[in-house]
């Protein structure tokens, strides 16, 4: 029986799952093997390493799969996808496709089908396909320029939020229930610390600070997340206008993909109720999906056309 392989490496995580014809046999999360974001020694590890839990818990050995596909923020420039793909070869004997998160994520919502998919985990982008096999991307410009709705943004523009509140209001904002994770998250103790990390070489990892902006409960946590989603819904409204702007009647598909949607309840509401305002057509769907089950379609997908 052939065995595949789908893998989506992410800026935080890494899942790969294995796959017979038909079914999801098993699969395993790690560390992050974004190669732009954690360098090639982190790549490497955290591949090797859910690559062997994924094969170990379907009861294979890597020898034993015909076919990889792995999904990756940047991974499909072709500089950066012959290092990704050396370094699974190491362990896997059979052919490997390097693509981008984009395209799994594509994938795993819609197979070939039609629609939309706004991803915002580490990094954030909308991607598209229409009717006839067009795509348009929008957003997704790095993290120093855009990213916006992201992990990373969101943890940036928390920072910000904190430090422009106390300007205004003074000693209190220190206690906040934002500030406090805030500074927890990153170990330091006052604003003073956290604004010196947040202006630190190279830059801290603002995407770290995302689930302590989920857990406070305050207002200004609030704010923060909702417009997340307002800008998570733009770039969206971007993608939807262009591709489909020739046929108003059309209802546009939606996929919500990464850890933003699936934790931030605040951000996914208004990225919902925004979305709605600028682009009526668009018909978002209720569960946020996991992109690496399009990983192993496109690799099942890929050796049915060798075979």
């Amino acid at each position: 029986m052939p065995y595949y392989l789908g893998i989506d490496g992410g800026g935080t995580k890494t899942t790969c799952v294995v796959g017979d014809e038909t079914r999801l046999l098993a699969a395993a999360t790690g560390g992050p093997s974004n190669i732009l974001r954690v360098g090639e020694v982190q790549t490497r590890e955290s591949l090797h390493r859910v690559v062997h839990q994924a094969c170990s818990a379907s009861g294979i050995t890597p020898q034993e799969v015909v076919r990889t596909c792995i999904g990756g923020s940047g991974a499909a420039r072709p500089e950066l996808a012959a290092i990704v793909r050396g370094i699974l070869a190491e362990i896997l004997p059979t052919p490997i496709d390097v693509v981008g998160d984009m395209e799994i994520a594509l994938q795993a919502a819609f197979d070939d089908a039609p629609g939309v998919i706004v991803i915002a985990g580490t990094g954030s982008i909308a991607y598209g396909r229409d009717k006839i096999g067009k795509t348009l991307r929008a957003g997704g410009w790095g993290f120093e320029i855009g990213d916006e709705g992201s992990a990373h943004w969101i943890g940036r523009a928390a920072v910000s939020a904190v430090l422009r509140a106390s300007d205004r209001d003074g000693d209190k904002v220190a206690s906040s229930s934002l500030a406090k994770a805030l500074c927890k998250a990153w170990g330091v103790s006052s604003l003073v610390d956290l604004a010196r990390a947040a202006n630190s070489v190279p830059a801290p990892d603002f995407a770290a600070l995302f689930r302590a902006v989920v857990a406070s409960e305050d207002e200004l946590a609030r704010e923060v997340l909702g417009k997340a989603g307002r800008e998570l819904a733009d770039v969206a409204a971007v993608v939807i206008r262009r591709l489909f702007c020739k046929d108003d009647q059309v209802s546009v598909p939606v996929a919500m993909i990464g850890g933003v949607f699936r934790h931030a309840a605040v951000a996914r509401e208004a990225f919902y109720n925004e979305l709605q305002t600028l682009a009526p057509a668009a018909h978002v769907m209720p569960d946020v999906v996991e992109p690496v089950e399009g990983a192993l379609r496109m690799a099942r997908k890929a050796a049915r056309k060798v075979t």
